[in-house]
């Protein structure tokens, strides 16, 4: 017999950090003489965790362990009469390294699908990697939630089971463009990628848009294959090349579609080759680890980075989380840490409205069909997924480094 506490709108505190969206969600308590036994799942995060690029995996994955941590405590999504069967389940942390890479991330998302206790994936977190990975996903109903995977095409293969927390590259790469454009003045910009999915991606949506825009725009491409993709740690050789293209070029502006390593080390052969204009790249690019690999680091200064993930710390839920990330990880939250939180923590709720209803309906189909239905108010914005997975409503915010440290400017 269980007893059932109907909640809605509760304000639900963990640990000081302020969590809100329980969105009617009805809770229910154990028995005081018919305790239910408690289950344990697993949620598990896939993305880059060793290579060049792994500073973005950590960022998630750690924000996708303190979820965990404050659910098993009690701590999150906790509701106001508390059942004294309280966490109803409890969860652990599955973490797969797929390198950012395509050709490894059929691999991994084979392993996690024959782990039953996998109820739901945060990530992939790079677009290539969520492209080859999403058919294993979908074809076994497990649901994934990126915090980062922009490519648009992946909303358009009719997988169920994807979502992602952030506007796609078909938003960001023209508002770039338009900022650069028509906020900055640029007319005349040298536009590259990375040949990654989510690199080509951004920087061919970047680049209609600015010729639309009026700009004399030259395009180009730069295999990351000996850089920094697929777990490498890049290859300072390949860019001087690059570098003296872009100077002899002279835009007012470089746009680079790819990511903060290989962008790190083009800044530093631009630098030494002379390019005096100015550079701007996307969230792939927006991490502190890019300064740290550009040498000199001064050559960094002024880059504009762009993101649809707000800075936070303005509030007491973003202290909290703050703080509670970097007493978990030894380093502050980074780009799409607070993004990993909201997907593991909105895949959390669902699991918990699937548990209230009775009948052991915690499956992955149940969660999937859920998440479709979900609204959670999370620290970044509300998690409320379209039809195809998308994110409802979006922002792009753009930041420059300056003085050494990457500032956010605001809306773009």
């Amino acid at each position: 017999m269980r007893k059932l506490l109907m909640k809605a709108g509760i304000p639900l505190v963990a640990g000081g950090l302020v969590l809100s969206g329980l969105g009617g969600v009805a809770l229910a308590g154990a028995s005081s003489t018919a305790p239910r036994a408690v289950p344990t799942y697993s949620l598990a995060y896939e993305g880059p965790l060793s290579g060049g690029n792994a500073q973005l995996g950590l960022n998630m994955v750690y924000a996708v362990q303190l979820s965990i941590n404050l659910w098993n405590s009690g701590k999150l999504l906790r509701p106001k009469h508390v059942p004294k069967a309280w966490p109803p389940f409890k969860l652990s942390l599955v973490k797969k390294d797929d390198q950012g890479s395509p050709t490894v991330s059929p691999t991994v998302s084979a392993q996690l699908v024959a782990n039953s206790k996998v109820l739901g994936v945060v990530g992939p977190a790079f677009s290539g990697a969520t492209a080859a990975a999403e058919p294993t996903f979908s074809s076994a109903h497990l649901a994934t939630v990126s915090p980062s995977a922009t490519n648009p095409v992946l909303a358009t293969m009719g997988w169920k089971n994807f979502f992602r927390v952030v506007a796609d590259d078909s938003v960001q790469g023209p508002a770039d463009a338009n900022y650069a454009v028509q906020k900055l003045h640029f007319t005349k910009i040298y536009n590259i990628n990375d040949a990654s999915l989510y690199g080509s991606g951004l920087s061919s949506a970047f680049g209609t848009q600015a010729s639309h825009d009026g700009a004399t725009v030259t395009n180009s491409t730069v295999p990351n294959t000996t850089g920094c993709g697929n777990g490498g740690s890049g290859d300072p050789a390949q860019y001087p090349g690059v570098a003296a293209a872009v100077k002899a070029a002279n835009p007012q502006l470089l746009f680079y579609g790819g990511y903060y390593c290989d962008l790190g080390l083009l800044l530093g052969a631009l630098s030494h080759a002379g390019y005096t204009g100015k550079v701007m790249s996307g969230d792939g690019s927006d991490d502190p680890h890019l300064i740290l690999g550009t040498s000199p680091a001064s050559a960094a200064n002024g880059t504009y980075l762009t993101c649809p993930c707000a800075q936070l710390g303005t509030t007491a839920a973003d202290k909290a989380f703050g703080s509670g990330f970097t007493k978990l990880a030894h380093f502050a939250p980074g780009t799409y840490s607070a993004e990993s939180f909201d997907s593991a923590n909105a895949i959390i709720q669902v699991m918990l409205s699937l548990w209230s209803t009775g009948g052991h309906k915690e499956t992955r189909a149940n969660i999937v069909n859920a998440l479709h239905k979900v609204s959670y108010k999370g620290i970044t914005k509300t998690i409320k997924f379209q039809a195809d997975g998308n994110i409802a409503g979006s922002a792009i915010y753009v930041n420059q480094v300056v003085g050494g440290k990457i500032v956010q400017l605001g809306l773009e």
